[in-house]
Parts: C-alpha cells; structure tokens; sequence
C-alpha cells in the first residue's frame, strides 16, 4: 500500500509505504520510480536480497530487517529508526552520511563497508562484525558492542558515552586522545590497541592491562581503578 507523505520540508515528495511485505522486485520498482525519496514505515524485509541496489537517501521506520542482504548496497544518506536487522549483512555497502537510531543489529556484518559520517545512536550491535570497515568520523553513542569484532578500527579524539565495549575484540584499535563518558572495556581483547592520552576515569576497565606502558603513555585513569590494575599483579596500594 502507497501513501502519500505528509507535507513537510524534508519529505514533501516522498512517497511513504507502509506495513508492507517488501522483496527484491518491489524494491527494484519502488527505487526506479523514487529514487533518494522513498520512506518505509513498519515493513517487513526480513531474508530480502537488497545487494547492489541504489537506495541513496531512502528511510527506514520501525522495520523487521533480520537476515537482510545489503551486500554492496549504496544507502548513502539513508535513515534507519527503531529498525530490527539481526544478523543483516551491510558488507562493502556504501553507508556515508546514514544515521541508525535505536536499532537492534545484533550479529550484524559490516565487514569492508564506507561509513563515513554515520552516527550510530543507542543501538544493540552485540556480536557485530565491523572489522575493515572505511571512512572518517564514524559516531558511536549510547551503544551496545559487546563481543563484537572491531578490530582495526579509530576512535581517535573521539567523545565515547555509554560505549559497552564489554567483551570486545578491540585489537589494533586506536583510541588515542578519546574521552570515555561512563560505558565499559570489560575484559575487551586490546592487543595492540593504542589508548595514549585517553581518558579512561569514567568507564569500567576491569581486566583491561593498563600497566603496558607502550599503549598506554599519558591515559588518564582514576586512584581507585590504578589501585585495582595494581592488585590484579599482586600488589597491594597502602
């Protein structure tokens, strides 16, 4: 069912479909007749094949996503509220400029996809696989990435609040200058991992060792969690 969209600047033009069963060959017609505009609201598209399609600018509300395939999509400029894609596979997809809010992407794969400027905000990405991924300012906040594969990737400078990186495969990450607002390095694998001149007072760094100077020149830790780095090597702070 198409509806039309309700006035308003940003979508004036933009046909909105809603509580659809959307397939391959209804997304092939909806972007050849609205290309950059087209809005979904409360659809199902779970197992949908979407790979190598332009949907540049194309918003998503309240959608069932799980086991999508973005592969090599290009959803530059896409919007993404309240989505649920377990397990959806955005590889190599072309993703600057998009905005996920409230998502749960839980096992997700991102592997070698553009991300640049996308915001992700308050999002479940447990488990998610976003090793190799490209691009400049990525935005994380309020987000959940617990067990997930993130390795290679730059936090640099970055401002991380409510990150629960708890679990994480953090190895080669940088996350030289940034500043933790609360969140969690819970026993996150950081091999090679670059933390100098982060400050770390305000997130959880159980089991994280901070005692390796290499990566660790000028971060910021508070007394109670140098004094808990010191008792897991045995040594007692008096």
């Amino acid at each position: 069912m198409m509806l039309h969209a309700p006035q308003c600047s940003s979508t004036m033009t933009a046909p909105i479909f809603r509580d659809e069963n959307i397939s391959r060959e209804r997304m092939l017609a909806i972007t050849a007749a609205h290309p950059r505009v087209a809005v979904f609201e409360s659809c199902i598209l779970d197992g949908g094949d979407f790979s190598r399609l332009d949907m540049d600018g194309f918003r998503f509300e309240h959608c069932s996503l799980a086991g999508t395939n973005w592969l090599a999509a290009s959803l530059e400029e896409s919007h993404w509220h309240k989505c649920r894609g377990g397990q959806c596979d955005f590889s190599s997809a072309q993703l600057s400029d998009s905005r996920f809010d409230h998502c749960d992407l839980n096992n997700s794969y991102w592997r070698r996809a553009t991300l640049s400027s996308v915001q992700f905000q308050s999002c479940k990405l447990t488990g998610a696989h976003l090793q190799e991924v490209s691009g400049w300012a990525l935005e994380f906040s309020e987000c959940l990435l617990v067990s997930a594969d993130l390795r290679g990737l730059s936090f640099r400078k970055a401002q991380l609040e409510g990150m629960d990186f708890s679990d994480a495969d953090l190895s080669g990450c940088d996350f030289r200058d940034a500043v933790f607002t609360g969140g969690s390095l819970r026993n996150a694998q950081t091999r090679l991992t670059r933390f100098e001149g982060a400050d770390l007072r305000d997130a959880d760094i159980s089991g994280l060792n901070v005692m390796d100077a290499k990566h660790f020149r000028k971060t910021v830790i508070s007394h109670r969690q140098a004094a808990a780095a010191l008792a897991a090597f045995g040594l007692i702070v008096a």
